[in-house]
Formats: structure tokens, sequence, C-alpha cells
């Protein structure tokens, strides 16, 4: 009995470390440093992307520095690692980094297999297919014998396989590793068609020699929701990602944009109060200050701005905000309360 009640305590006790250890995590780890290491895409125009003076740029990249505008107060206290499709998920697990923000599909088998967390949707996107012109095709249902590039170890390559077979075609794969060296393979002509996340195409179209060559078929052949990954079991940090996200879209719901911030600091809207931390709890509740939404909004803007900067309508990808819409203009962007 005696015995039992010693392993009894060793087990409970290595249970409250283990726990404590974790509760500590990320935002400890952050801290402690002074910057979040976030993994992006390197090679991913309107995503992730270096520009000529070496600055990084993008969708995914914006969401990265909200993280650290909510954290720090500071959205330039990031460091972006860029990861290819086969390496981003070990870059997470092994703690090579933060926060994965690059153009990723939340999926069951990556949430049950992998150790990770998804938090909020920050693009909702479908597959498609890139071509040439001078291919002549309208439909993707006439890429009967075709040679498609295609990255490896991706939800890419499964869906073309599970479309190519559901509709009695056959495909020859080009498969290439790396983002950037993909878009030069079709470009080069070693495919007929390109696919991937429409964005992706969008993307990679709008850094081709002459975009106008090219054309996106219409078929969206799957569903893809892109979101930021954490590490699983450090529940505070995947709030702290959750939310930052969320915070975006909730101000652009409340009518909050960069230029109107201060002065909706001045609202006696209960939520707006609530939101901007001018009436608190929000922040405390996160481990973060109280102004953590307002440093995101002042800093980045919501989530339509962040959206039209780097892949709106004025942008070379020309993308609709279409799904990405918010609820109430026919999209499926929706936030929880922040009360």
């Amino acid at each position: 009995m005696k015995l039992f009640k010693i392993c009894l305590t060793l087990i409970l006790t290595f249970i409250f470390i283990s726990s404590a250890t974790v509760m500590a995590g990320t935002l400890d780890d952050v801290k402690a440093k002074g910057y979040i290491q976030a993994g992006v895409n390197g090679d991913l125009f309107g995503f992730g992307k270096p520009d000529e003076k070496g600055e990084w740029k993008g969708l995914d990249v914006d969401t990265a520095r909200a993280v650290a505008a909510a954290v720090f107060g500071d959205a330039s206290k990031v460091k972006f690692t860029p990861l290819t499709a086969k390496t981003r998920f070990t870059a997470l697990q092994s703690g090579e980094i933060d926060v994965l923000t690059r153009n990723c599909t939340q999926t069951l088998s990556r949430d049950t297999a992998l150790g990770l967390d998804f938090c909020q949707v920050n693009y909702y996107d479908g597959q498609g297919f890139l071509i040439h012109k001078k291919l002549g095709v309208k439909s993707a249902k006439e890429l009967d014998g075709a040679s498609v590039c295609v990255l490896p170890g991706t939800t890419t390559e499964q869906n073309v396989a599970d479309f190519f077979r559901a509709n009695g075609m056959k495909m020859n794969p080009v498969v290439i590793e790396n983002t950037a060296e993909l878009a030069k393979a079709f470009f080069a002509g070693r495919c007929d068609c390109l696919t991937s996340d429409a964005s992706q195409l969008a993307g990679t179209r709008a850094v081709a020699p002459n975009p106008g060559d090219y054309i996106i078929l219409p078929e969206v052949i799957s569903k893809e929701p892109l979101a930021p990954a954490v590490r699983h079991g450090d529940n505070q940090w995947k709030d702290i990602v959750n939310y930052s996200v969320l915070a975006m879209i909730n101000a652009e719901e409340l009518g909050i944009t960069s230029k109107n911030v201060d002065e909706k600091l001045k609202s006696t809207d209960p939520k707006v109060k609530r939101f901007l931390g001018v009436s608190p709890g929000n922040g405390k509740a996160l481990g973060l200050d109280e102004k953590f939404a307002y440093n995101i909004v002042k800093q980045l803007g919501n989530y339509g701005e962040v959206f039209e900067r780097n892949v709106g309508t004025d942008t070379p990808l020309m993308i609709e905000r279409g799904l990405n819409a918010l609820w109430t203009n026919g999209g499926l962007l929706y936030s929880a309360p922040f009360k």
C-alpha cells in the first residue's frame, strides 16, 4: 500500500510538472527571446514572399505580424522561416518555429496525427488548375492524359488524383518539391497544367513572364480552409493565435479600421469598448495587454484591409473577396464575440 502511494505521488507530480511546462510553453518562450519565429511560404506572391528590398510581404506574413502585435504591442517583432510543403510540419513539431502561417489546409488527419492544432481560418480556398491559353482547354474535364505539375506531401496531390480517377481520366504527375521550382517547371513547359490552391495559382500567374497568357480553369475541386497552426497541448498559445486572427475579422465586423481606430477608443458602444480594451478583461483572459486587439488593428488593419493590401482586386492577384467576405456580405468570415 505504501509503495502504491509513493508511485501515485510520483505520477501526479509528473503530471503536474508536465502541465506546468505546457502552460508555460510558447508564450513564455517568445517573450524570453523577444520575438516570434513564424514559418511561412517564402515563394508565394501575395501570401509569403520577400519583396525586392527583402521585406516580407503577404497575407500569411501579416497574420504572423498580428500575433506579434498582440503579444508585444509591436508587429515587427517577428522573424520568418521559409518552409517547403515537406518541411513545414516538422519545423513546428520540433520547435524550430513558434507558429506556422503558411497556406496550410486543416484536415482531420493533420489535426489528429501530427501533434498540431489549427486555429481560426485566415483564408478559405479551393484547388484549381492553371493552364496556358494556347492549350485551348476550357474545363478541367478536358485534361485527360495531361501532365500535371504538383507538390508532394500535400492535400493537392491527393485531391488531383481523386479528381482524375472520379472522372475516368488519366494524368501524368510531375512532382516537384519546391513552390518556386514548380512554377519554373510549369512556365518552361514541363507540364500541361499546374494544380494547387486557387490562391497559389493566382500568385504564380502574377509573377509569370506574361500573366495574360495563362488562365485558371473554372473548376474548384476541393475545400481548402487555410489556417495558422500551433503545437498540440499549448492551449494558451493556441488561444492567442486564434484571437489574433479573429481580432482582424471582428474589427471589420465592427467597422474599425487602422485609420479610425484611435477615434473608436472614444466609442460608447460596449462591444467596441471591450474589443479595444477600454473596458478590461479580454487581454487578461489571454495573458496579454488589454489593448492587444487595438495594437493589431492600428498596426495592420482589419481583415478587409489586410486582404485588399496583399491579394485584393487592386493587386496583381486580382482576387475577389468571395468566401473570404464577412458573413454579412455572403462570405464565411464570422468572429466569435470578444467578451
